[in-house]
């Protein structure tokens, strides 16, 4: 049994608020915020902290709405991002998490140092010896570690309690203290922004001190109530904290120059009551707080990927899943974590770090944005959560997350986001069953589709389409004996067209026919999965050929426009199911399709050998057709390197007339068709086109010839026949002149 599902819950909300709050008001607040005052005014830094929260606000109210949605478990951020965007995707931004929690832990730590900065002072005054951070913060980093291994995530939370007091009262003594300096009394003069230049400079310094607001989520799993405690703890602390820091900014401006602000980082010591024993004592706590719901947070989130069985190695995952004590605490992963933080703790500084943590922070609140938005465009019925944010809001947070990352630092940027792509290769192909992503998509595309059904259908736009593509729909009874008429469709729906095939089931709807007709569904897309298709797949049970084809000629198109091409398909070599489509030619007409009929051959489609394009006198209104679906046929990639050659048979007009008149509509139509591959035929007898055809097009990848209705009233199925040299011939019957233009 999951461990996860047995353990204790202990916590209420309070943990999740202290936890978020005492991140929120960690160490940019003593150490960076006076000189973001000093570098861009009052009205600057409101403007840094309106942005930020365009961020933050967003993703609390997100992960808020969310977590009523489901049951969470185990994991936080990542629990709900991995049950909505599939595993794999899940584990990728789980990882990138579980690095920023962790490496947050050491930046922290090295910041607590800060809190000490008389002392080294002093030390350097009175030995002449300027000593390492490493000093303060290893220990600091190893009684952190003590606590955590020894006594679990309830002793951290009892120490936010007294952190979490030492922080209001550092806070609470300084609004109460007061300076000499006298401000401008016009405030407006502060929107002229001394160094607006560097905005996003200013900002990337500063943006950090707004995370923070989901690290209470890490305790998902030891909450006794998470679809209440998340999104009441998380939205209060954001709330709280964007208030606090307006208050902050505003004192700052009144209480110190810009001069002061940016030359002296501990500012706020200057301005509070009691300023030179409160503020580093309150930097102290709010950087240890930070440092505390870090370390609790970042375990559980490796501990519950290790339980989802995220990385190779099963006994690597079952010892990291692994949980102590009735509470399941994540001893083992707590000790990966406290390894990581003491490496980048013996560096002595994260400052090229922090930023990349702020960028994968950044692609996890995009994440859970982008969740909440694609659930409210979706309209999944399933989505019933308690508390309910916005789409708009979700949308303007997932934007924002990504717009400032390229803004903050582009390098830093690309970096991440190319480290979680190659990371979410590896993982998928490690996991290679491992489904999901397609789920959260799959409503949304299906309502933007309807809407856009709707919408050309009220507007009326899929009957006045002035461009022509073809959007060709296929009917065939013998798709597993062979797939050449699958394979055209594919060839035709790449890129310029739309393609639909129905495997036809003979017989009468019933339970039987409908199991059939599923089993045989999965099969179909089992082949396109392999070879890479770019068309619809369905199937269609009918009690006769006719039958079906009445009801295939009445298909939506599933692009949008109606369809306009039916394709009928027959064996060269056994063209037993011919007669039938010649029977049913005059019902494709009835409806206003264009009609193809493709004879398969059984040799292989040699492709290097190009498209062979035969046209006569008679083809008036099927060469435009037959060009225009060789250009779109040869766009294909199994296609590109060969090329289409046109073969003219003239029989009235003289040989440089027909030249000219072809030359004209490929040049005016923009088509790759080099004049060389133009051929003029002279024939006196209708008689012997067939044998110039069979003798020219011998090894052609593909051969297409026009054919009319009265032909097919008057030669039936020998029209079709008779072409034993070539190999796969499509046989072309436009319902109008197609313009090339």
């Amino acid at each position: 049994m999951n461990e996860d599902t047995t353990k204790q819950r202990l916590f209420g909300t309070a943990p999740v608020f202290l936890t978020a709050i005492s991140t929120i008001l960690g160490a940019i607040l003593f150490l960076r915020f006076g000189y973001a005052v000093g570098m861009l005014g009052f009205w600057g830094v409101i403007l840094i902290i309106f942005i930020g929260h365009l961020v933050t606000i967003p993703t609390a109210l997100a992960l808020s709405e969310i977590a009523t949605n489901q049951k969470v478990k185990g994991g936080g951020e990542y629990f709900v991002i991995s049950r909505s965007f599939g595993m794999n995707i899940g584990t990728t931004i789980g990882v990138s998490l579980y690095i920023s929690q962790t490496i947050s832990v050491a930046f922290y730590v090295i910041a607590f140092t800060e809190a000490f900065e008389p002392f080294f002072i002093w030390f350097n005054d009175k030995i002449g010896f300027e000593l390492p951070r490493q000093v303060i913060s290893i220990p600091a980093m190893g009684l952190l570690s003590w606590m955590i291994l020894k006594r679990g995530a309830s002793m951290g939370v009892k120490a936010l309690y007294i952190v979490v007091a030492i922080l209001a009262i550092a806070l609470v003594l300084f609004f109460m203290g007061k300076t000499d300096y006298q401000p401008e009394n016009n405030l407006i003069a502060s929107l002229s922004l001394k160094e607006f230049q560097d905005f996003f400079v200013v900002f990337a310094i500063v943006f950090p001190a707004f995370t923070g607001m989901t690290a209470g989520v890490g305790l998902s799993g030891d909450l006794r109530n998470p679809g209440k405690s998340i999104p009441l703890g998380t939205t209060s602390a954001t709330i709280i904290g964007m208030i606090i820091y307006i208050f902050v900014s505003w004192k700052l401006y009144i209480s110190a120059s810009p001069d002061d602000l940016i030359a002296d980082q501990l500012i706020m010591k200057r301005v509070a009551l009691l300023g030179p024993l409160i503020i580093p004592l309150g930097l102290g706590a709010s950087t240890i707080s930070s440092a505390i719901g870090s370390v609790m947070v970042a375990p559980r989130t490796l501990q519950a990927l290790g339980r989802d069985m995220a990385f190779p190695g099963k006994s690597f995952n079952h010892w990291l899943g692994k949980g102590k004590g009735e509470n399941s605490e994540p001893f083992n992963s707590s000790i990966v974590t406290i390894i990581i933080a003491f490496v980048f703790v013996a560096l002595g500084s994260v400052n090229a770090v922090a930023e990349i943590i702020s960028m994968f922070f950044m692609i996890t609140y995009g994440s859970l944005c982008l969740i909440s938005f694609l659930f409210h465009f979706g309209a999944d019925p399933s989505y019933r959560p308690v508390f309910r944010s916005r789409w708009y809001i979700s949308l303007i947070g997932f934007i924002m997350c990504f717009w400032l990352m390229f803004k903050i630092n582009t390098p830093y940027a690309i970096t991440a986001i190319a480290f979680l792509f190659l990371f979410y290769l590896w993982i998928s192909n490690y996991h290679k069953e491992r489904k999901g992503f397609e789920n959260i998509f799959s409503n949304s595309l299906f309502q933007l589709n309807r809407n856009l059904q709707v919408y050309l259908q009220k507007k009326g736009k899929s009957h006045q389409l002035k461009v022509w593509r073809p959007s060709v729909v296929c009917i065939s009874d013998e798709t597993f004996e062979r797939q050449s008429a699958l394979n055209l469709l594919n060839w035709i729906a790449y890129r310029h067209g739309f393609g639909t095939y129905i495997h036809l089931i003979n017989g009468y709807f019933s339970k039987a026919t409908k199991e059939e007709s599923s089993h045989i569904m999965s099969k179909l897309i089992s082949i396109t999965q392999e070879k890479e298709h770019h068309i619809y797949i369905d199937t269609l049970i009918s009690p006769s050929y006719t039958s079906a084809i009445a009801q295939v000629i009445q298909l939506p198109g599933i692009s949008g426009m109606e369809n306009n091409m039916l394709l009928f398909e027959f064996d060269k070599n056994n063209p037993s199911n011919l007669k039938q489509i010649v029977e049913n030619f005059s019902l494709a007409k009835a409806a206003n399709y264009d009609v193809c009929v493709l004879g398969s051959s059984s040799r292989p489609v040699t492709y290097k050998k190009g498209i062979h394009i035969w046209i006569r006198h008679i083809d008036h209104h099927n060469a435009n057709l037959m060009i225009l679906l060789g250009y779109i046929i040869n766009g294909h990639p199994l296609w590109r390197k060969s090329t289409i050659r046109i073969f003219a048979i003239n029989l009235k007009q003289s040989n440089e007339e027909t030249r000219g008149n072809l030359l004209k509509l490929i040049h005016e139509g923009r088509l790759p068709i080099s004049e060389k591959n133009i051929e003029i035929i002279r024939s006196d007898a209708e008689s012997s086109i067939k044998n110039h055809i069979n003798e020219r097009s011998s090894d052609a990848g593909l051969t297409m010839i026009g054919f009319h209705s009265e032909q097919i009233k008057n030669r039936g199925e020998e029209l079709f026949l008779g072409f034993d040299n070539l190999g796969d011939v499509l046989f072309v019957n436009a319902r109008e002149l197609r313009e090339i233009g």
